[in-house]
């Protein structure tokens, strides 16, 4: 194998699994280190830097940097790295000093965002700092998008929302609000310089059944419903209610029912629980909250009777693979369940019937905007598509991921550039060495188990539906928590002059992930390390000739712990722990690469 470029910002990036994995790429590591320090402002201004809404996400993320935390390779439960985002933002003080300001000079070009969500907020955030006018189209009375409309007020208080929106529009962004936007082709007409659109996945899929006309007023669609319910326009459910499909929307939807009236609620599966959208945090608070949730049942028809729902009839099935491994099922018996009401939330998608199709915005497959993944820009040179409403739901993460790399581009487009120009990363990596085996981060290895949410106790939580279940984490709990952070940003740099081939680090490593030995091609090289390395998907480092045998020094990055123990261990400091920064540069931004 040729020698690893550590050069490449991508090579120690990806060895940040939690940062790689997010779809903003938040720097997870060193916002851990700052609330274990208890510099909660600082902590909650780095997430801010890249997710924009630490408070919300630290309550609502799908968590992407969980699955990938290295912490899992070790043991089962990943760092809680979503909810130590939320003790940054529940312990922040006043930090609007501290947040980015308008210019009181404007460039004299003006932007249109359609839709108050996440994403458009996102392109306000990092285009009114450059001195961008910004025009939001809102056809509700308030902000947020599917934030405020689809995710309950008992996972995210409304205070948290307006006070994060408010940071953002108190900058100086119009919006517009009752204002939706019915032609884009006025829209255009309005003279704006560029126009983005995060309107999101506004419709709900409906379930096309038997008795689903008869049924009439009994039958909600589940995004629907969840915004009548915020904006208070329904206040009560039927004791005997049906949820139809298990992602998370169904999940927030059996929730609030059982808060406005609901005490027979199930949640109804086509497939076996491994097959769920919904996140598992998500099925086991319903769960908890006595929703129960049955599996592998297909709903053939609504039953009416005198023009009253009266239930549902479900075939129940069992799933196979067949010769080919494709899953089959058979039907087993058919059973009806009652209900007073059903909700529907099997799915959401895109409606764009107020964009004219001879406007030059081309749509493809599911009638979906033709968009480029990174530019956010379509087909019509100016337009930009992000979030919900460029490749259909995902979430609030990968909506503030969508909204900057828009902004770019619309920053590019402004000025006359290629879009597709984007400012590199900026990357720094320093030395964490503070004396002979002394380092500037804490590199104990602990064996503490992740920390358990308090929740509100059930008769609490269903008095009022304004009630914040989860409770965040208390100082005792946090401070076991970040220390189960592996540092995994503080790098192991090899420099291969310096290596004597004295196996001291092979012998003290603490995982087996090092390796002296003749080089060779990769498939074969890692059948022979220390411990073989099986994960194909992350790289091996290798190193340079060492200087005595021409051997190569061969680390398994999917199994080190960043313990520093090998750099303590090294009589010729040819191992180093250095911190490993990189920052996705925004608008306007300019970056460099440096090491210290």
């Amino acid at each position: 194998m040729n020698p690893t470029d550590v050069r490449n910002p991508d090579y120690f990036h990806k060895v940040v699994d939690c940062q790689w994995a997010c779809p903003a790429h938040t720097n997870v590591p060193e916002y851990i280190r700052m609330v274990a320090q208890g510099r909660f402002d600082d902590a909650y201004l780095l997430n801010r830097d890249s997710n924009v809404f630490p408070g919300i996400l630290g309550r609502t993320c799908d968590r992407p940097c969980e699955p990938a935390c290295r912490r899992t390779r070790i043991e089962e439960k990943p760092v809680a790295i979503c909810r130590i985002k939320r003790v940054a933002a529940d312990n922040r003080g006043d930090i609007s000093a501290r947040l980015p300001k308008a210019p009181a000079k404007k460039l004299g070009k003006r932007v249109a965002c359609i839709g108050a969500g996440p994403a458009s907020l996102t392109v306000a955030n990092d285009l009114v700092p450059l001195g961008y006018e910004v025009v939001i189209f809102e056809k509700n009375a308030l902000p947020g998008g599917l934030m405020r409309t689809n995710v309950p007020s008992f996972r995210l208080p409304a205070k948290v929302l307006d006070e994060e929106i408010a940071m953002i529009v108190d900058m100086g962004v119009e919006v517009r609000y009752g204002q939706p936007v019915a032609s884009m082709k006025a829209l255009l007409g309005q003279g704006f310089d560029a126009v983005f659109v995060g309107s999101g996945a506004p419709r709900g899929k409906d379930l096309d059944l038997p008795g689903r006309k008869e049924a009439g007023d009994r039958i909600h669609i589940g995004i629907d419903w969840l915004e009548s319910v915020a904006f208070e326009h329904i206040h009560q459910i039927g004791e005997r209610v049906l949820i139809i499909g298990v992602g998370n929307t169904a999940m927030d939807c059996c929730r609030t029912a059982r808060r406005i009236g609901g005490k027979d609620v199930k949640v109804m599966a086509r497939r076996p629980r491994p097959y769920f959208k919904a996140s598992p945090w998500e099925l086991d608070d319903a769960e908890e909250e006595q929703v129960a949730i049955l599996v592998n049942h297909v709903p053939t028809k609504f039953v009416v009777e005198g023009g009253k729902l009266k239930g549902m009839e479900f075939e129940r099935v069992d799933w196979r693979k067949d010769a080919a491994g494709k899953q089959i099922s058979k039907t087993i018996d058919t059973v009806f369940i009652p209900a007073d009401d059903v909700i529907v939330a099997i799915g959401q998608e895109n409606a764009f019937p107020w964009i004219e199709r001879d406007v030059g915005i081309e749509f493809g497959k599911y009638d979906l905007p033709k968009v480029d993944e990174k530019t956010m820009q379509s087909t019509r040179p100016g337009v930009f598509f992000g979030g919900d409403s460029a490749w259909g739901p995902k979430n609030i993460i990968w909506a503030v991921a969508h909204g900057h790399d828009a902004a770019i581009s619309i920053h590019n487009h402004c000025r006359g550039l290629p879009v597709q120009d984007r400012p590199g990363p900026e990357v720094t990596l320093v030395s964490q060495k503070m004396g002979l085996a002394e380092w500037s981060y804490s590199n104990d290895y602990s064996t503490a188990k992740r920390a358990k949410m308090k929740h509100v106790d059930l008769q609490e939580r269903f008095k009022r539906i304004s009630t914040e279940v989860e409770v965040g984490f208390d100082a005792e709990q946090t401070k076991r928590e970040v220390e189960r952070c592996l540092n995994c940003d503080v790098q192991t740099v090899f420099t291969d002059k310096r290596c004597i081939e004295c196996d001291a680090c092979v012998d003290v490593c603490p995982t087996g992930c090092l390796t002296i030995t003749p080089n060779g091609e990769e498939g074969e090289l890692r059948t022979r390390l220390t411990v073989p390395a099986a994960n194909t998907a992350q790289e091996l480092f290798v190193s340079g000739g060492l200087p005595q045998t021409g051997r190569v020094m061969v680390k398994d990055e999917d199994v080190c712990v960043h313990c520093g123990l090998c750099a303590e261990r090294c009589p010729t400091a040819a191992w180093d722990m250095a911190r490993f920064d990189l920052t996705i540069l925004q608008a306007g931004q300019t970056g460099c690469t440096s090491n210290k």
